[in-house]
């Protein structure tokens, strides 16, 4: 038994008395059979009502076994967030764990979702560099976004992000990188028509076109799409064909292949990549320490959670 288990272990006793203080009384205390197992934990705040009775138990496991979030704090998640130890953090952890209980996941893939949102080792240095950017530089949220315009998925995604910037246009910054998949023979294409409609200054405009319309992505179609924002055709062309859209292209998959993207859309919220079973106004609410903030969800999508990708989506 590790130091952990058995810290989990007294605590879930605890949780069960009355009184966690000691008053100098004698007698009446039944010992709890140690192969028995733990009691379901109950955590202020945190209304697990819906669970089923195996789904309580695997939450009860999840946050009284995994460390809390905070390196300094090195208890369960259930025992920082009943003692309210200086982690801010563990209550929003439990409830992200309580979520993943109910969305299905197994023990496998709980613990890695846990680890990749809380664990300081997997933010990751992501640059933006010279990629289309929209919302002020200081902003406390940094969206980065990797995604193809054929992909279905980041067509579903669109119209969430967007709807995101623009209720917190003032707060979060997004940016686009270009990962064109070889399986979408129209992606690549795609990304150099947004490409060239960047160069006169129409990228969020083109960006909006290619997804709103992801199966008419033919060279007529990107070209009627130029028209329609009053772009140059010839300059488009050109522009679309040009070593400097070939070299973005380039070093936008380059910086995808050492992040090991493995597909898209892949989105990193403050450098650290977005987990598409989770809320995403949660997510950036916790980033800022703000409540959630709420909205109606754009049209297409269902809340405010992400479209889950198969894994039908790999870069390729």
């Amino acid at each position: 038994m590790t130091g952990v288990q058995v810290t989990a272990g007294l605590f879930l006793l605890l949780s069960l008395a009355s009184n966690s203080t000691c008053h100098g009384q004698s007698g009446g205390e039944v010992s709890r059979d140690p192969s028995a197992p733990p009691p379901d934990v109950a955590i202020p705040g945190i209304d697990t009502s819906a669970l089923t009775p195996r789904e309580r138990k695997e939450w009860s496991s999840y946050v009284g076994s995994l460390l809390a979030p905070c390196s300094d704090v090195p208890v369960s998640i259930a025992q920082c967030a009943i003692e309210k130890r200086s982690c801010a953090k563990c209550v929003p952890a439990a409830k992200y764990i309580l979520k993943a209980v109910r969305d299905g996941m197994s023990q496998e893939q709980v613990e890695k979702s846990y680890h990749n949102r809380f664990d300081p080792d997997k933010v990751r240095s992501v640059d933006i560099g010279n990629s289309p950017v929209k919302g002020p530089a200081g902003a406390p949220i940094t969206i980065i976004e990797f995604a193809d315009f054929e992909c279905p998925y980041c067509a579903m995604m669109a119209p969430l992000l967007e709807a995101t910037w623009q209720q917190r246009s003032q707060e979060v910054r997004f940016a686009y990188k270009f990962m064109p998949l070889s399986g979408h023979p129209h992606g690549e294409p795609a990304a150099r028509a947004a490409i060239a409609a960047m160069a006169q200054g129409k990228f969020w405009e083109m960006h909006d076109k290619l997804f709103a319309n992801r199966d008419h992505l033919e060279q007529s179609d990107l070209d009627a799409y130029a028209k329609e924002l009053g772009l140059d055709l010839n300059r488009f062309h050109a522009d679309m064909q040009s070593q400097a859209t070939t070299d973005r292209l380039a070093s936008d998959r380059k910086q995808a292949d050492s992040l090991e993207v493995k597909g898209t859309p892949t989105i990193y919220i403050n450098g650290r990549e977005f987990d598409v079973h989770q809320d995403l106004n949660e997510w950036i609410a916790q980033e800022t320490g703000d409540a959630v903030k709420a909205s109606p969800p754009p049209t297409g999508a269902v809340g405010a959670v992400a479209p889950k990708p198969p894994a039908s989506a790999p870069a390729k």
